[in-house]
């Protein structure tokens, strides 16, 4: 984990995880996701699942690689996804293991997200993504 500073404590990110399309040239899709917890204590266990699903990342189709983030004490955590197309988006939410670990916290806080196209997808497209995470960008799906 890398720990970044944001405004009232600490950001940490994984390290760039590529998927099984990293080296995919041309457009992408980059997917943002900030999960706001409602209690402290549920935090560890919604990045944990995280985790558990970002050790599958590699064998993901249409993956091209992502981060995992937190900022432990706003009670936040999300990801910072590339995908070859939506397509391959689609399938991953619709993914069961996806689908069992939004189940089993969805009424346990708020959900913001966006995308957007991307001809560079690579690892600059952090800096995007920490725009919209500290609200700088308004600009959502």
């Amino acid at each position: 984990m890398t720990a970044l500073p944001v405004v009232g404590g600490v950001m940490l990110r994984s390290r760039w995880t590529p998927g099984s399309a990293a080296g995919a040239t041309g457009s992408a899709l980059v997917s943002v996701t900030d999960f706001r917890i409602s209690r402290l204590r549920d935090l560890p266990g919604v990045y944990r699942a995280g985790l558990t699903l970002g050790r599958a990342w590699p064998d993901l189709p249409g993956a091209v690689g992502m981060w995992l983030w937190t900022e432990p004490l706003r009670g936040r955590c999300g990801s910072v996804s590339i995908w070859q197309d939506e397509q391959a988006l689609r399938e991953f939410v619709a993914w069961p293991d996806h689908v069992a670990i939004v189940r089993r916290y969805r009424g346990r806080g708020r959900l913001r997200s966006t995308t957007w196209t991307t001809t560079q997808p690579d690892p600059d497209v952090w800096a995007q993504a920490r725009s919209y995470l500290s609200g700088a960008d308004t600009q959502a799906s």
